[in-house]
């Protein structure tokens, strides 16, 4: 398929796309529309910025206008990528489409989304938690539901939502259509294609863990506690937006603080983040008014910025496959891009098993970091100076230090022995051994002192303060005991005499009225 025009769909669906000059599709819309016409599950895999959006949501919106009864779900693992998602769906959607929507995200109103439902929404994007949540409390019906897609499974299995999916799929009924799309093909989603997908369609374009060739990629080697100098440095010698990768929600507000207050235009976007304050974000960093955005791995799936031009791995990320999905944020939509990595000796295994997954024969080299390495500065600016100060100060503090260490007065205080604060200089352990043994051996030691540590008188002392065995026993010595000892000649019970008892007193004698004493507390 070369043009959107050859597509057998509805002409107010190609009048859309020619307003929105989408001519020309990519390879997974060529590929996957036709086959999604047709009726067919799908199993799609490609890399992030070819087009999986309009690949699954051209055919998904046709379906829906041939059959007004039909209903439309789309699952996607976070916030910003179903919020982009739905961006796009709406932009293809013109007036005489009139298909109503309905947002499903986590940290939105759920008064707002109710509305939403309440108005017949038939294509419906979420996350898979707020889904469940709808589910719950009968807000959503999925009984009509005959387009299912999945978007970005393998972010979504990763991100432990493999439970909410199953729980979903039990209220869709079986007889739809399933369109599975994932930047990468781990075993797990091919378990899940075959539990869920009805003889699916395999299509994909090119290596999936292969980055873009587009994109520039480059390795620089330095150490942890130089990181953010060289940092700084690449800010000043790149143009353009710049999208910098943290291990860290914590790191990434600090690094924003501390950009701040170097005169840096810069912003975070982490998990802790309201929806609204990543809206604001997102939307500041597209407009152009935040150059440098501070992300963690939230945003490595999804986030579909087409100006970024260059991507900064300050931190190595936790698999593998997540480097490919980071540096895949650049060169979007056919532009070109770079991407830089930090590489420190601590780095080196991971490293490896990124270059395993992208090239199978990739055989590690040894490391090129030396300790007397140092790093070049570059640039001229404001940022320079205040680094010139800082370093000036760390000299200052040293050798402030270092005076107060080896000064004449320190080393005169030291030596005195009858300093100010009355400490005597310390003797010699040595001496002080020999002190102790002569004195001990000096001291008489007299019989009463020897008795005592004499321990063959002390068999009659424990003997004594033994008890009686009770209960029952083979002892012969309390066999042997008089019977007269241990009951009556007569057999009768020992009678027990009371007559010495004190009485106790009657009720009588007791005072018939009792007084109490008030006691107010006073309130605090």
């Amino acid at each position: 398929m070369e043009n959107f025009k050859l597509l057998k769909i509805e002409d107010s669906l190609k009048n859309s796309l020619n307003k929105m000059n989408f001519t020309k599709p990519t390879p997974i819309q060529s590929m996957a529309i036709p086959v999604a016409l047709e009726g067919k599950d799908i199993l799609g895999t490609a890399q992030t910025g070819t087009g999986k959006t309009l690949a699954f949501s051209i055919p998904l919106i046709n379906k829906l206008i041939l059959d007004k009864n039909a209903f439309a779900l789309v699952m996607c693992p976070t916030r910003e990528l179903a919020t982009q998602v739905m961006e796009a769906i709406k932009s293809i959607i013109s007036d005489k489409i009139n298909i109503k929507t309905a947002l499903l995200i986590g940290g939105e109103s759920m008064q707002k989304q109710l509305r939403q439902l309440g108005n017949r929404s038939r294509i419906i994007v979420g996350t898979p938690g707020r889904i469940n949540d709808h589910l719950k409390r009968k807000s959503l019906n999925l009984s009509a539901t005959k387009y299912l897609v999945l978007d970005e499974t393998d972010r979504m299995l990763d991100m432990g939502f493999t439970p909410q999916i199953e729980m979903v799929l039990k209220f869709v009924p079986k007889s739809h259509q399933t369109l599975l799309f994932s930047a990468t093909l781990p075993q797990n989603i091919l378990r899940i294609s075959e539990r869920f997908l009805n003889k699916p369609e395999r299509i994909s374009t090119g290596a999936t863990s292969v980055p873009i060739a587009k994109i520039k990629q480059e390795i620089l080697q330095v150490f942890k506690e130089n990181k953010y100098d060289e940092l700084i440095d690449q800010f000043l010698a790149r143009k353009g937006s710049i999208l910098v990768f943290v291990k860290t929600k914590r790191s990434a507000d600090k690094m924003v603080k501390r950009l701040k207050e170097e005169g840096h235009s810069a912003d975070a976007i982490h998990g802790d983040l309201r929806q609204s304050k990543r809206d604001r974000v997102i939307n500041s960093f597209r407009k152009g008014l935040k150059r440098i955005l501070i992300a963690t791995d939230v945003a490595a799936r999804g986030l579909d910025i087409p100006l970024i031009q260059h991507v900064i791995n300050y931190d190595l990320p936790q698999v593998p496959e997540d480097y490919v999905h980071r540096i895949g944020r650049t060169a979007r939509a056919g532009s070109d891009g770079s991407a830089l990595t930090f590489l420190t000796p601590d780095d080196r295994s991971m490293w490896n098993s990124i270059n395993k997954l992208i090239d199978p024969n990739f055989k590690p080299a040894p490391s090129g970091l030396r300790r007397n390495t140092k790093s070049k500065r570059r640039g001229k600016g404001p940022n320079n100076k205040k680094r010139k100060l800082r370093e000036e100060k760390r000299l200052n503090f040293k050798e402030k230090r270092r005076s107060f260490g080896e000064g004449e007065r320190y080393k005169s205080k030291r030596n005195n022995d009858n300093n100010k604060f009355g400490f005597k200089k310390k003797s010699n352990f040595k001496d002080k051994r020999k002190s102790f043994q002569k004195v001990r051996s000096e001291k008489p030691s007299t019989e009463t002192e020897k008795k005592d540590y004499n321990f063959k008188g002390k068999k009659n002392f424990f003997k004594k303060k033994q008890k009686k065995p009770a209960g029952f026993t083979n002892n012969p010595k309390y066999l042997e005991k008089k019977h007269s000892e241990n009951s009556s000649s007569d057999g009768e019970r020992k009678k027990f005499n009371f007559k010495g008892k004190k009485k106790f007193k009657s009720r009588n004698s007791r005072p018939k009225k009792f007084t109490f004493k008030k006691h107010n507390k006073k309130r605090r």
